[in-house]
């Protein structure tokens, strides 16, 4: 339960702390006095974003703290996952610097806003008025009846599930669109892989072919160079190599008269085998040269088709050309595997959509097991708070499509008189009326919370009188189970408070600073006097006051 909170430079407020209590704790004052102040300096501890606007004096940062018990709440698995210290007494707190920026703590741990929410979702639920606006709104109402069914683990398991359904139909369209777009472009890919697969291309093959042709087209002109340099070296007319033999043989004859003859004789000897390898080499080339017309002819049809797959695909080599055709075959394999692809996620959808229906339909069945509750006791609430002829009824209305909350929508119908068909709730209640219902369903959801504390702000709008003392007495239950908060304008309501607090403000020379004190029996009296008869105190008043306060 919220057993403090210590405000500092926001609003109105230059400095305020009060302690809270068990029970049905009451807030009253003026209008203007700032009951609705507090409630905004609380919300910055629970997490809505705030600026500088908050802050009273500009030149200090604000700060609020507030200090929760929360030891019978087994919530400490919640300070486990977020790496926060736990303790029965947690610290919220939340600061604004005068330059806008903002800081939150949960017992001195710093964390982002989000933490701060999640922790105070099972802490405190604050209720304005004009939060009964939100019985006509759909997902509110299917958030009410799910919170009676209490299937949570349910409702996340199912939500899983159809994220999962979501991504796979997403995934699975998007392969049919692509499937189709490519099947549309198959037999173009087949055709430019067929040309490319029809050639056998080989890596490095053009410079090879292109050199073979040079030499093949200059064939003639090769041997008789060839033929030519060989008759040179060891022709009939004219011989090198014979001439080399005599010139070795007629220095080998001196050479035991020259003692440098030898060396001569070898080196003469290294370039006479040399030549005789060399003319040898010559007479095999010449010999495996050859005019081929039919291979010239096979090697010019072989570089134009290359040479015009280069062209068509705006390349330079037969490398490029493998690596495209490599590139198509992978096309090609991809497009004749999107049957396989889209048969296996159309079996996972099967089966996903199987699991959401049964999911679905057991949300479905819970939420039919708690409606008849649901409307039989807030038809008894109503009536107790003056609307005698009341029909209440929780309309579950299927869905063709699955839903992120199931395969139904959920609608709260309303009548407040006899005879009168029932309608959509936000089409035919009246501001009073919206706050009876709302009233009606937050007693029903105190027997199936284990929050802590919820805050009233003046959810008596639009009622009085006896009404309001029935309001105030279903209130008073409430708080037997949990803490209550109740920011109200009405004596009959004040006067069921455990505690009674009132918030007031006082003028200085510079500003306008809002307080707040628990009040004494007394002061409780005089202050139910003047919410009965205004500023001016009477006998009647006081004593209409004790009445209502001995109640």
């Amino acid at each position: 339960m919220l057993q403090s909170i210590n405000i500092q430079n926001y609003a109105l407020i230059n400095e305020l702390e009060i302690d809270f209590n068990k029970g049905l704790n009451i807030i009253t004052g003026e209008t203007g006095a700032g009951k609705t102040i507090l409630l905004g300096a609380l919300s910055l501890v629970l997490g809505q974003r705030a600026d500088t606007s908050v802050l009273k004096d500009k030149r200090r940062k604000c700060f609020v703290e507030a200090k929760f018990r929360i030891k019978h709440y087994k919530i400490e698995e919640f300070f486990k996952q977020n790496d926060l210290d736990y303790e029965d007494l947690t610290t919220i707190r939340r600061e604004i610097t005068d330059n806008g920026k903002s800081r939150a703590f949960i017992n001195d741990t710093p964390v982002n806003l989000t933490i701060l929410k999640d922790l105070n979702n099972n802490l405190i639920d604050i209720h304005s008025q004009h939060e009964s606006l939100l019985l006509g709104d759909d997902h509110f109402q299917l958030s009410l009846v799910d919170s009676f069914a209490d299937h949570q683990e349910l409702l996340d398991n199912y939500r899983n599930k159809y994220e999962e359904y979501n991504i796979l139909t997403s995934e699975y369209k998007k392969l049919i669109d692509n499937a189709d777009k490519a099947k549309a472009d198959l037999d173009y890919y087949q055709f430019q892989f067929d040309q490319l697969e029809a050639l056998k291309l080989v890596e490095g093959e053009q410079e090879e072919l292109e050199a073979e042709i040079e030499k093949l087209n200059h064939a003639e002109e090769i041997k008789s160079s060839l033929s030519n340099s060989y008759n040179l070296l060891a022709g009939e007319d004219i011989s090198i190599i014979s001439n080399l033999k005599q010139t070795k043989d007629s220095v080998e004859s001196i050479s035991k008269y020259l003692k440098e003859g030898d060396d001569i004789v070898k080196r003469i000897d290294s370039v006479y085998i040399e030549l005789q390898d060399v003319n040898n080499e010559l007479e095999r080339l010449n010999e495996k040269i050859e005019h081929d017309p039919a291979r010239i002819e096979f090697i010019r049809e072989r570089l134009d088709n290359i040479y015009s797959l280069e062209q068509k695909h705006k390349v330079a080599t037969v490398k490029e050309l493998i690596k495209i055709k490599n590139e198509l075959q992978q096309k090609i394999d991809t497009i004749n595997s999107y049957d396989f692809e889209t048969e296996k996620i159309k079996k996972e959808l099967n089966a996903l959509h199987i699991k959401l229906s049964e999911l679905a339909n057991q949300i479905s069945r819970n939420r039919k097991n708690v409606i008849t509750k649901i409307e039989n006791k807030v038809i008894e609430i109503l009536k107790q708070l003056g609307i005698p002829n009341a029909d209440f009824k929780v309309e579950q209305i299927p869905s063709e499509e699955f839903l992120p909350t199931g395969k139904e929508i959920i609608r709260f119908l309303f009548s407040a008189n006899k005879n009168v068909a029932l309608e959509e709730l936000s089409k035919v209640a009246s501001g009073g009326e919206m706050s009876r219902l709302m009233i009606s369903i937050k007693s029903l959801i105190v027997e199936t919370t284990t929050l802590p504390t919820i805050i009233f702000d003046e959810i008596d709008t639009g009622t009085s009188g006896e009404i309001a003392d029935k309001m105030g007495s279903i209130i008073k239950r409430m708080s037997e189970n949990m803490q209550v908060i109740n920011i109200t304008h009405l004596p009959q309501i004040a006067s069921k408070g455990d505690y009674h607090y009132l918030v007031y403000k006082k003028d200085n020379h510079e500003t306008t600073n809002t307080y707040i004190k628990l009040l004494s029996q007394e002061e409780r009296i005089n202050e139910i006097a003047k919410m009965l008869s205004g500023e001016a105190l009477s006998d009647a008043a006081i004593q209409n006051a004790r009445v209502l306060l001995s109640k």
